[in-house]
């Protein structure tokens, strides 16, 4: 019984497939119009590749320091390219300025300064752009 259901099944899937096979237009692989589509296509595969990879840079989603062993306390921007950073290295921290050519160290903090850190925030790459979506979706509503 399951044999003839299966033969069935597959007789009709050919007979559908063909008809289908039929249907379709030939596609020339080399005209022009063609060739634009795949280009287009290519194209905004690049753009929204290196349009993701700046976003991240600008939320500052990738990982800084995978040990832990030196990290970014905080930061502030203080121009267009410009910021001014704490740096925590072991017990040590140390405010710096940060321009695209140059990190000058500007003073070392005697005493640590405790960071009261959120616990609701996110710590994976998934949490901060869930939490990212989600606060876009309610500003649009």
């Amino acid at each position: 019984m399951r044999a003839a259901l299966l033969l069935l099944l597959l007789v009709m899937d050919q007979a559908v497939g063909a008809e289908v096979a039929t249907q379709l237009p030939a596609v020339d692989a080399m005209s022009s119009a063609y060739l634009m589509k795949l280009m287009s296509a290519l194209l905004f595969i690049i753009v929204l590749i290196f349009g993701l990879a700046w976003l991240m840079k600008k939320m500052q989603l990738t990982q800084h320091s995978s040990n832990g062993l030196i990290r970014i306390v905080s930061a502030i921007s203080v121009g267009q390219r410009d910021r001014i950073a704490l740096i925590q290295v072991g017990e040590e921290q140390i405010l710096v300025a940060m321009t695209p050519g140059k990190i000058e160290k500007l003073h070392t903090l005697k005493t640590t300064l405790s960071v009261h850190r959120n616990e609701s925030a996110p710590s994976s790459f998934a949490e901060k752009f869930n939490q990212l979506v989600g606060a876009n979706k309610n500003h649009a509503d």
